[in-house]
């Protein structure tokens, strides 16, 4: 076994590999960016190297300063992780040549695989059914165009080099083709360096099923069952589960032994992911073709590590190492059900667009952890993180903030325990998606297993834009946070003797009489005025949007228990600048307090700019100085965070001057070009 490695990633990854690593007494070397100096992953490894930039074309993608960096640090391999160098054939090679074990696949089965074209080839050869399609080396656009049009429509454009979504499209007309296919050749160039598109036909209803395979040097194969990963959004998984819902021993045997199939054809050595497209028939039985296979660990590994009770990244240091497979086919069972969702920091009702920011709160449930417990234990609630209370989400990495796994006896008892551990997950200082999750993990699709990769906008009515929490609810957690933040300071003074002014106390004491104090929030983009009266016997009452009811309020253990009316409920309140995040077991929400002084007379709007909604570079520009356009009209393309985001036209009008060029990076809110009415 090795006495030492190194770990080529960051984030979440680089901290599961360093977890298991301690606990198999390997010393662990982290690598890191400028942007991740003070990076989670650097204090948990037992000595970091700096690779460069905070641009991974500068840092986690240059394999010469990593190879440098293990052979510096005495380190005997490298955990490639997932993303960034996992794939890279050369990197695979480049580590065998320079006496490091790479710990992943060899250099031929990541070449083999890497291209889809190829391996669909090699796919049929080993009997793998197949999607139709064209997986040829002649990339011509009119060619393509062709080749889309004799397969039929609907379409998917994928990236031949690619993964997890990026260089991918759906289209579902033929004058559409031109410009999907434009997009996924440029962000397949942005992350992958190659540009080669494969056409397939694209199944309706369809579910994205794949298989764990294992393999060791002796020529052993196993697989570790299968997971669900139907549930996505830009072709990109959101939530993960295992075992699959309504798969039958037959078919987890037919699927797991192609799985095989495919890592025997290619040599495979270590972990590697098969995946399927899962077509979904009128009479209930399922047919499954070939995607690709990821030779890499996957993200949603720890469901099957949960269903399973092992710990993959300790069977990748063991078969890297030169040991054979830890279990036999027939000794692998599956316990419980388990589900993994994605917490990621986006705005889904805003087209899940990326969000940077620090993490001012970072609350998790009661879970194990990297620090704490076997990773390859069936935990009730596990989260993996790379981030701590206080770290920023950059623009430069994956949007993702953590994973929370959650395992049960069965899916019912799996998907309950997942609201419960998500209700708990409290993050302040950015948008994420935890809320939408909970929506998805509450959807009839979602409960009912009705699965394919369709699920979210079939469900968008009940998905996107939902209050749970309610306006009265969402003022009192507020006010009552504010009124135990005054006590608390009230308190303080008089532990150290100092006086306060009776006509300075803002408890609402007169000294006859009731009386009224105001609060004006805004609320889902509307300003409502509040107020609370004290009555003679010191009793509560707020004025809520035309509503008058009894108030109370208790600071307890975890949060405040809020009474309002004949409701009561405990809240989990925090304050951020002026914003108000509020926590409840139906949802969470946010308000903003609005200081009328500090407001008055201030009437101006920005209004009418086209500025970038996060920072990232400018990909393209669709117009010119002086040219007419139309409200809606594509304008400007913005790459950040790894993906592509168009910038329309708010209204008609001319574009006046474009403020930046090609290829500039530009800050959050900085303006691209200005247009005149």
């Amino acid at each position: 076994m090795f006495n030492k490695i190194l770990i080529a990633n960051r984030g979440e990854i680089a901290c599961r590999v360093a977890a298991t690593a301690r606990r198999m007494a390997i010393k662990t070397v982290a690598v890191y960016s400028d942007a991740d100096a003070n990076a989670k992953h650097v204090s948990v490894c037992d000595e970091a190297v700096h690779i460069g930039g905070s641009s991974p074309k500068d840092s986690y993608l240059r394999w010469e300063k990593i190879i440098a960096a293990a052979q510096a640090t005495g380190a005997q391999a490298i955990h490639p992780g997932y993303g960034f160098l996992s794939e890279n054939e050369e990197f695979a090679q480049a580590c065998s040549q320079a006496g490091l074990v790479f710990i992943g696949p060899p250099a031929s089965a990541i070449k083999a695989m890497g291209l889809k074209a190829e391996s669909k080839r090699l796919m049929a050869m080993a009997g793998v059914p197949l999607v139709p399609g064209y997986h040829g080396a002649k990339q011509d656009a009119a060619l393509l165009q062709r080749e889309a049009d004799a397969i039929g429509y609907p379409v998917l454009i994928k990236a031949s080099a690619g993964g997890g979504g990026k260089g991918m499209r759906a289209v579902d007309r033929a004058e559409d083709f031109a410009a999907a296919l434009a997009s996924c050749q440029r962000e397949a160039i942005n992350s992958f360096g190659d540009d080669a598109m494969l056409i397939e036909k694209y199944v309706q209803r369809p579910r994205h099923i794949e298989i764990q395979v294992f393999g060791d040097t002796f020529g052993n194969y196993v697989y570790l069952f299968e997971r669900d990963c139907s549930v996505q959004r830009r072709h990109q998984k959101v939530l993960e589960e295992a075992p699959a819902p309504g798969m039958t021993p037959a078919l987890r045997q037919q699927m797991g032994e192609a799985a095989v199939a495919a890592a025997r054809a290619v040599n495979y050595v270590g972990a590697g992911t098969v995946e399927f497209i899962v077509e979904q028939r009128t009479d209930g039985s399922m047919n499954f073709f070939f995607m690709e296979m990821n030779t890499r660990l996957q993200v949603e590994h720890p469901i099957t590590e949960a269903i399973t009770g092992q710990d993959l990244v300790e069977w990748q240091l063991r078969v890297a190492s030169g040991q054979p497979l830890p279990l036999l086919q027939e000794q692998l069972k599956i316990s419980g059900h388990a589900i993994e969702a994605r917490i990621c920091a986006e705005n889904p009702d805003k087209n899940f667009m990326p969000a940077t920011g620090t993490l001012h709160v970072y609350e998790l449930p009661d879970c194990v952890t990297f620090e704490r417990g076997n990773i390859g234990s069936s935990a009730v609630v596990r989260v993996d993180s790379g981030v701590r209370q206080g770290d920023a989400i950059s623009p430069f990495y994956d949007s993702m903030v953590a994973k929370l796994i959650v395992h049960g006896d069965t899916r019912a008892q799996a998907l309950a325990r997942l609201d419960v551990a998500l209700a708990q997950t409290h993050i302040v200082g950015l948008n994420t998606n935890v809320q939408f999750l909970r929506n998805v993990v509450q959807s009839r699709s979602f409960v009912e297993a009705d699965l394919d990769t369709g699920l979210i906008p079939r469900e968008e009515a009940v998905l996107f834009k939902q209050e749970k929490v309610g306006l009265a609810l969402a003022v009192s957690g507020a006010i009552a946070h504010t009124l135990l933040q005054e006590m608390a300071l009230e308190a303080g003074l008089a532990e150290k003797s100092l006086w306060l002014d009776p006509w300075a106390r803002r408890d609402g004491w007169r000294s006859h009489g009731p009386s009224t104090r105001r609060f004006d929030f805004e609320f889902a983009g509307v300003v409502h005025v509040v107020q609370m009266t004290t009555l003679h016997d010191g009793a509560l009452q707020l004025d809520v949007a035309g509503a008058s009811e009894s108030f109370s309020f208790a600071a307890v253990t975890h949060g405040i228990d809020v009474h309002l009316g004949e409701r009561r409920q405990i809240l989990n309140v925090y304050k951020n600048g002026a914003a108000v995040h509020i926590f409840s077991a139906q949802g969470a929400t946010q308000l903003i307090t609005i200081d009328a002084l500090a407001h008055a007379g201030d009437n101006q709007t920005e209004g009418g700019r086209l500025t970038a909604p996060m920072p990232g570079k400018v990909v393209s520009f669709a117009v010119k100085a002086g040219d007419k356009v139309k409200i809606g009209q594509a304008l400007a393309v913005l790459d950040a965070m790894k993906m592509e985001h168009t910038i329309s036209a708010p209204a008609d009008g001319v574009v006046a001057e474009l403020l930046y060029a090609p290829g500039d990076q530009v800050p959050e809110g900085a303006e691209l070009l200005k247009l005149v009415a």
